[in-house]
């Protein structure tokens, strides 16, 4: 692959010249505990505004750091934009990133310059506002339609407007890159491109789970669908020596196996594509030989562990059981026959249970903490397997890498070429 990176960049000096940075700044957002002191700004590490937003998982804005302080070290005029949440196409102030700015700003002890809009007036005296080695927030792309258009005229005309804001363009949001969106895709095709530290990090990890894995190799897949896992399971099935596999995913491969799941969540278009899965996978797959079911998806329901075949048909799994979370860590660090000298390669995507339930949490906590603990190149595939890491209280530094793209991740062990990827080939 050959792609200039941040520091190729860096050698032919950024001093004055104002550069664009794409980042991943899609936080979650809190609009219950947000609690703001006496100077306008929240209380405690996770930034907040003045309506009591505040932001719970501050992690994909430290990702970022790195690239940001360099260009602003090296006198450049930063440019930062971002998308968050899903809205359509049109200003939403639920979606907006003003308290990324506030965070962010703090976590470079400067201030961030917001900009109200995308590609208008705000957004231009903005930038053209801007002193050497400062930096600007622009707001949320997709309050713009041209950023997700699938009409290229039109993502283009949004990609010519952001580009004109640059004499450089870096894209750090891995996040984003699988993608073909205006900031992503159509923007590096108008300016110099370059690949920041995340992205390079993350396709250099993710390119030793593909290429050629220490081993053994378990990996760990929970979340809500077999669907969303399936492309990845057959792509990784040939190459892994074991493959784990809970959260609400593991009730289609239960029922596949002939098992009541009660009213747990099940894909039952899928339940014979689980069962040629098993067939095929010749041992390597594991479900869960107890789980916790209650009585509803609530965090005070009642709930007790049952075995795996023995689901009570009113009940809903929200979680695998204690023998289940053994099962896989002694999987994760031991060998077949039992001996110390487990997994040397370990990739984990998905929770176990409904962690944000603390009645829910033990499953992914047991199985994070036996992955912590290998000795083995440890790689967390983002999205929620990243937030349960950080809601759990988990040691970030027990782990060898917690990518920042869940779904660009998948998409990239897969085999799939990844639009924003490509984009900074050229």
């Amino acid at each position: 692959m050959s792609i200039r990176t941040l520091d190729d960049l860096l050698a032919e000096g950024v001093s004055g010249r104002r550069v664009l940075v794409r980042a991943d700044l899609n936080v979650p957002l809190d609009k219950q505990t947000g609690a703001i002191n006496d100077h306008g700004s929240a209380s405690g590490p996770q930034g907040g505004t003045p309506d009591g937003t505040r932001i719970a998982d501050d992690g994909r804005i430290r990702a970022v750091l790195p690239t940001l302080t360099a260009l602003v070290q090296a006198g450049a005029k930063v440019v930062v934009f971002s998308h968050l949440g899903r809205p359509k196409g049109a200003p939403d102030p639920q979606f907006s990133l003003r308290p990324v700015a506030g965070r962010l700003g703090e976590l470079l002890d400067a201030p961030v310059h917001f900009a109200t809009d995308t590609v208008g007036d705000s957004a231009r005296s903005t930038v053209d506002a801007l002193a050497d080695g400062q930096v600007a927030l622009l707001e949320n792309l997709r309050f713009n339609k041209g950023e997700t258009s699938k009409d290229e005229s039109e993502r283009g005309a949004f990609a010519d407007q952001l580009a004109a804001f640059g004499d450089a363009y870096v894209d750090d949001a891995f996040g984003a890159v699988h993608r073909r969106h205006a900031s992503v895709y159509d923007v590096p095709a108008r300016l110099p491109h370059f690949a920041g530290r995340l992205v390079l990090r993350e396709v250099e990890v993710l390119s030793k789970l593909t290429a050629s894995p220490e081993r053994p190799y378990v990996v760990v897949l929970g979340g809500s669908k077999v669907s969303d896992k399936l492309a990845v399971i057959e792509a990784l099935l040939p190459t892994v020596d074991r493959l784990l596999i809970g959260g609400g995913m593991c009730f289609t491969f239960l029922k596949a196996q002939g098992h009541e799941v009660g009213s747990s969540l099940l894909e039952e278009e899928m339940v014979q594509t689980c069962r040629d899965l098993l067939e095929r996978a010749e041992g390597k797959i594991m479900l869960p030989v107890d789980v916790v079911a209650a009585d509803a998806f609530a965090p005070d329901a009642a709930h007790d562990v049952v075995p795996a075949d023995g689901i009570p048909s009113k009940r809903i799994g929200l979680d695998i059981g204690p023998q289940t979370v053994a099962a896989f860590a002694a999987a994760i660090k031991e060998t077949a026959s039992g001996e110390p000298g487990g997994a040397r390669t370990i990739f984990w995507n998905g929770p176990m249970g409904v962690f944000e339930m603390a009645a829910f949490a033990n499953g992914t906590r047991g199985v994070a903490e036996a992955i912590a603990g290998a000795d083995a190149f440890t790689v967390v595939g983002g999205g929620d397997s990243a937030a349960a890491v950080r809601a759990l209280g988990l040691d970030e530094k027990s782990f060898s890498h917690i990518s920042t793209g869940g779904g660009a991740s998948l998409e990239y062990l897969e085999g799939k070429t990844l639009p924003g990827i490509a984009a900074l080939e050229n």
